[in-house]
């Protein structure tokens, strides 16, 4: 994957917590910037499984990525949820499950922006999306959109925020994963479990939200087809 760079010399922060979208994130990122002009920031935030650190410790190592663990585990002491306890997986009247962690991507943002400054860095990644998730407000476009103003004010630096899957169904990130070669890659290497299983639980709603995107997604190229709406 080290290719020519059609970015010139730009270079881009991803963060990276070693599943599936941002393991897609961050191999598109290679394509689109070069492997040298590319680094991860994963935060080691009091998850409730040290698997997914592995995971984006191994990935990043075997792409030839630079990777920065950030530790944010004080926002365990101002807040409680089920992915940093041992509390049962249970979904709101709304449908949200009790997994959200409040303010944990606009921390991620904040840390990872502050960290690109110091790199001469403005182009920063996320693979949040809106299409197909559990609710998460903090992984809306207007949130993201707002964040990039922000920090832009807060630090008189332009950054530049961007979100590849931010309107992809699962079933169009699978496909493009497909299209950066790199599908069977994300589906053996990456993990999403909330529960910390190795190779997935099948039960919890990230399990759940994956492996119906990787069935359509399968369906349609057994097909011939692409995946809706979504062409790359």
């Amino acid at each position: 994957m080290n290719i020519l760079n059609p970015n010139g010399n730009r270079k881009a922060v991803v963060i990276f917590s070693g599943g599936q979208d941002s393991t897609t994130c961050l191999i598109q990122a290679i394509r689109d910037y070069g492997v040298n002009n590319v680094e991860a920031v994963t935060f080691q935030y009091g998850q409730r499984h040290a698997v997914e650190l592995q995971k984006a410790q191994w990935i990043a190592q075997d792409l030839g990525v630079k990777q920065t663990l950030i530790d944010t585990s004080v926002i365990k002491t101002i807040t409680t949820n089920a992915m940093m306890s041992d509390r049962e997986i249970e979904q709101d009247e709304n449908g949200m499950p009790n997994t959200f962690v409040d303010g944990r991507n606009a921390l991620f943002l904040l840390y990872a922006a502050i960290y690109a400054k110091g790199q001469g860095i403005t182009d920063l990644i996320t693979g949040v999306c809106e299409t197909d998730f559990s609710g998460y407000p903090d992984c809306r476009d207007v949130f993201v959109k707002s964040m990039n103003v922000t920090l832009n004010l807060a630090m008189d630096y332009q950054f530049n925020i961007r979100t590849p899957l931010m309107y992809l169904t699962k079933a169009q990130t699978w496909q493009l994963a497909d299209e950066l070669g790199a599908l069977d890659y994300i589906r053996r290497h990456t993990h999403t479990c909330y529960l910390g299983v190795e190779g997935g639980c099948g039960t919890c709603p990230s399990c759940i939200l994956r492996e119906k995107g990787l069935q359509e997604y399968l369906t349609h190229k057994s097909a011939g087809e692409k995946s809706p709406v979504f062409s790359a």
